[in-house]
This record gives C-alpha cells, structure tokens and sequence, in this order.
C-alpha cells in the first residue's frame, strides 16, 4: 500500500514522513487552506528531500498556465486537480496529474476508472475537512487505481485495507495542529497502511 502524506509545510514535517516510510508529500498551492504554501516555500524543501519520493502540487480553480509554472518554480512532479475542470486543461499540463473525484454517491467513485485517480468525499470546502467516505460503497468496485483520501487517521486505516486501494491519502488525521504533522501519528498512520 502506498501512502501520501498531504499537507507538507515544513522540512521537518516532509523528512519525519519520509523517514516513516511515505511514497509521496503533498504541498497544497490553495491559499485558503491552513495548509497553504507558496511554490517558492515548497522549492526550498523541495530541493533538500532525498531522490525517488512523489512530490504531488495540491492545486484548485487555477488555470492550466498557473499550475505549469508553480509546478516548475517548486519541483512538484505531480498535479493533484482538485476541481471539475475541462478535458482542455488537463491537455494543457505540462507534468504528470491526478484527478480528484469529490465523491457524493456509489456511482461518482466509478468516474474515469480508466485512469488513476484519487477519491475524497464531497465538501463545500475543499481538502482537509477530515470528512469520511463509507467504505460500502466500494465492495465489489475494482480500487486499484483509487487513491482513497478523506477522513483517515491511525485509528481507521486497517479497515480500509481489504479493498486493495492504489494508496491512501491522508492529511488532518496525522496532525499535531493545522499545517502541522504529528511525527508519532504519520510513523502509526503508514506502519499500519504497509503492514
């Protein structure tokens, strides 16, 4: 099981998730988030992270032109689109992206099964709302390539494991304080995703 750690803001936060065993940080370029950092605050953590970890750009309601140029100012290597956007402006990216399916009913976490994609509940608000999925919905549904997000945390992953997700997502459940990881929590988080 692969797991990201979402929500990086500091280099501390970046290195006790890697040493954790984390495949990917995410740094969220949504201003309002209480996770929000700069692509400029990313390179500079960016840049001191050992090789071969996903760096994955948070990004919403930004055009395609925004998201190339905070990709290449941090040296993210993913783009997660948070946001419903046009087939022209995934087209128009200049690196590698996932899609978020902000999911309502059984029948949203279908949606592009053809491609990898990262599943979160529907909010008003977007990321970090800590708000859950029910895992019902997807018995018999092939899972992997869902990299399942929203609501988890230690204390809930193990239940997630029989359905054979791509990877697990996680951001408020693993934090000290908003924008702030706990090192014990991410350490409990991806033990138990890998186990």
């Amino acid at each position: 099981m692969r797991v990201k750690i979402c929500g990086i803001t500091s280099y501390e936060d970046a290195m006790s998730a890697i040493e954790a065993g984390a495949d990917a940080l995410g740094f969220v370029f949504y201003p309002p988030s209480p996770r929000h950092i700069t692509p400029e605050a990313a390179a500079e953590i960016i840049k001191r992270l050992p090789p071969f970890v996903e760096k994955v750009g948070l990004f919403v309601n930004e055009e395609a032109f925004m998201i190339n140029a905070a990709a290449k100012t941090s040296g993210v290597t993913l783009a997660q689109i948070h946001f419903d956007a046009p087939d022209s402006l995934f087209d128009a990216l200049e690196c590698p992206y996932v899609r978020v399916i902000r999911a309502r009913s059984p029948e949203d976490i279908t949606s592009h099964a053809d491609e990898y994609r990262l599943v979160d509940a529907y909010c008003e608000a977007y990321g970090g709302m800590g708000k859950r999925l029910n895992l019902e919905w997807f018995e018999g549904v092939d899972c992997s390539k869902i990299i399942l997000a929203g609501g988890l945390s230690p204390e809930n992953v193990e239940e997630c494991l029989p359905f054979g997700f791509y990877a697990l997502d996680v951001s408020s459940g693993v934090e000290a304080a908003k924008g702030e990881k706990d090192p014990d929590k991410v350490r409990s988080f991806v033990a138990k995703a890998k186990g």
